[in-house]
């Protein structure tokens, strides 16, 4: 080999191993940015999932009532009424939320259990994320104008599997509750879409996040905030509250 061609080769060397550095570098960097997208969706994620923690039953919030009349007011519905007003229940929950639908039948067992000794009142506390959330509130609050609160109230978690995680409009479905029910259907139609209902409504909302409820189903055991993980808690708790 020549000199000349020596050095042409060894320009040559020279070039592609620069091309080769290049290639590795920016092969570091491609890694570095997937691992970076990585780590960034991992913490979008792991918000994710504490975003929806705190939408679980009985999550979060401030454990101190801001004031009685904030958690039962004159027109709060009681759904059992305890003579003596020793003991109340209060219950902040979204006919959609299924956790609510699984405390449901918990509830209904301790109004059987406890008739007579415990007020029960329910505050509505529809999510935001739920659909149908809001439309079942207002649908209950509706019923509740023609003394069918409760009928509509046990409606709800009854069907929940048929409207709820859904996005399409149950209002034919909840309509069709109330010609079950025998209601006057005009007047349930009327009251259904009357800004007065939806203020009602938003009206338990804001008293709930005021008390720092954040999720749902929140109970309020005589002004403190409770959270039972089985029925036998529930009972423990009341028992507590009955014999103080």
């Amino acid at each position: 080999m020549s000199e000349t061609s020596a050095r042409a080769q060894a320009r040559r060397d020279k070039l592609e191993a620069m091309r080769a550095e290049e290639r590795r570098q920016a092969t570091r960097k491609k890694n570095l940015a997937i691992s970076l997208t990585v780590i960034g969706m991992f913490v979008v994620v792991l918000g994710a999932v504490f975003a929806i923690n705190r939408f679980g039953p009985g999550s979060g919030g401030a454990a101190t009532v801001a004031g009685e009349s904030q958690l039962v007011r004159a027109d709060s519905h009681r759904v059992q009424t305890a003579a003596d007003g020793k003991v109340t229940l209060v219950e902040f929950l979204d006919f959609e939320c299924e956790a609510c639908k699984a405390a449901f039948p918990a509830v209904e067992q301790l109004r059987k259990e406890y008739a007579g000794k415990v007020t029960f009142v329910v505050r509505y506390f529809p999510i935001a994320s739920h659909f149908n959330a809001e439309r079942a509130a207002r649908a209950v609050e509706a019923a509740a104008g023609q003394g069918k609160f409760e009928a509509m109230y046990q409606r709800m978690y009854q069907t929940q599997t048929q409207w709820g995680e859904k996005q399409v409009p149950a209002d034919d479905l909840f309509r069709k509750f109330a010609e079950e029910m025998g209601l006057d259907v005009a007047a349930w139609d009327k009251a259904y879409d009357d800004p007065a209902t939806l203020a009602r409504i938003k009206k338990d909302l804001a008293d709930g996040q005021a008390l720092g409820v954040q999720g749902t189903p929140t109970f309020f055991l005589n002004g403190k905030k409770i959270e039972p993980q089985s029925a036998e808690d529930f009972k423990v708790a009341i028992d507590a509250a009955l014999a103080g």
